[in-house]
């Protein structure tokens, strides 16, 4: 193999590598924001659910609370797993590359160590008039002056070139330091992480021994609760088609004929409500989502499954519930045996917000995005304060947790 074609091969490999640690970069960029979402989550997870004493909780309650920082807990060791074999990776990655720069640092002394070498032997200026004064004719003249120019130029890169290669080299041995820190801190922060959630799981094994003899009871409870959930699912579908129904009517009877959604107005609301996906403002000012979207199994009762339509963010007591967007109030629900729920319309888009304690809004107000329309209901014999929160996009209701911004 020709030296040329091996450097070729080795800046193409430098190259690929170089890629390769621009995409792990990334990555880990990325890892890292995970991490610190999932830490600001167990901090206000400690500080919402976890500051009153035990006692002023339900067994059953406090077994959701601590199941739920598990999960979080869980998902924190993940993520710093990931992020410390990610490190590793790059880590050996910058090692390879350290290894290859030493190398082409020496190749680049010895070929400026032999050029210093020759320059010496040949230093004198009466050497170079010499060189120049042999020539046959006066092209072969030129041509000695343009390579003594040449070498001279060359010398210089090349002594450029080893200077390069140094920074290169300092640079990279201090960043390997710093992933070799990062990597034990992560470590480190993992059996700190371990540790916690071995005891968590055990506060939750105690609790669930606690109810054991009472199970007949509290699965009684959990199918009852699932009941009233599913009851009020169909009210609030039915509202919302009512709604959509009753704006459709009210648009036939004037000139223009829109339709529901479709006039100017409305579609502006709906295109930026749209264009704010993942940007909405929280409807409380401190909370984190206790309940999820969709499918969860029952930590009591294995054979119940809630289908959750809506989140549930556990909040301060009192805590002032705020409209996400700006919209216009049409229905204020009353539920039988439960608690008030606020209905906004934004364009096409519903935002809902349930079991409220105080309500400031009526039916036909204008609100816009952090509008105080309410206070969330805080149970005091479970000990906890819950909003439901649900986004319907004309009658499909929607997960809104993916509308929210990161805390």
């Amino acid at each position: 193999m020709t030296k040329n074609r091996f450097n070729i091969i080795l800046v193409i490999g430098l190259l690929m590598s170089s890629f390769s640690l621009f995409a792990q970069s990334d990555r880990q960029k990325e890892l890292e924001a995970q991490r610190q979402q999932n830490l600001r989550e167990i901090k206000q997870i400690n500080a919402l659910l976890f500051t009153k004493k035990k006692e002023e909780k339900s067994a059953i309650t406090l077994i959701e609370d601590i199941n739920y920082k598990v999960n979080v807990r869980k998902n924190l060791i993940r993520i710093t797993n990931e992020q410390a074999n990610l490190l590793t990776r790059e880590i050996n990655a910058n090692q390879d590359e350290i290894t290859s720069l030493r190398t082409q640092l020496q190749e680049l002394k010895d070929d400026y160590s032999a050029m210093v070498v020759k320059s010496y032997k040949s230093k004198s200026e009466q050497s170079k008039v010499m060189f120049l004064l042999s020539s046959s004719n006066f092209q072969q003249a030129y041509k000695r002056l343009q390579y003594i120019r040449q070498y001279r130029d060359y010398q210089k890169e090349q002594g450029e070139a080893i200077k390069t290669k140094t920074k290169e080299l300092q640079e990279l041995n201090i960043q390997l330091s710093k992933q070799n820190d990062d990597k034990r801190k992560l470590i480190e922060e993992n059996r700190i992480a371990k540790r916690e959630l071995e005891s968590e799981l055990k506060q939750r094994e105690v609790l669930m021994a606690s109810i054991k003899s009472d199970m007949g009871k509290f699965a009684s409870q959990i199918k009852k609760k699932k009941q009233e959930a599913d009851r009020l699912d169909k009210e609030i579908n039915r509202i919302i088609r009512e709604t959509i129904a009753a704006a459709n009517k009210e648009s036939s009877k004037t000139s223009s004929k829109s339709k529901y959604g479709e006039t100017p107005e409305a579609k502006l609301l709906s295109a930026n409500f749209e264009s704010n996906r993942g940007k909405l403002g929280w409807p409380v000012s401190r909370g984190v989502v206790k309940v999820k979207y969709g499918k969860q199994r029952s930590l009591v009762d294995n054979s119940v499954t809630q289908n959750y339509k809506s989140i549930y963010i556990a909040t301060e007591d009192k805590s002032g519930v705020k409209a996400v967007f700006n919209g216009e109030v049409t229905r204020v629900l009353v539920i039988k045996n439960g608690n008030p729920a606020v209905f906004i319309r934004h364009g096409i888009y519903f935002s809902v917000y349930m079991n409220l304690s105080k309500v400031n809004v009526k039916k036909g107000d204008k609100v816009v995005a952090g509008q105080v329309i309410g206070e969330v209901f805080t149970n005091k014999i479970k000990g906890e304060s819950l909003l439901g929160f649900r986004i319907y996009k004309n009658d499909q209701v929607m997960n809104p947790e993916p509308w929210l911004a990161k805390f």
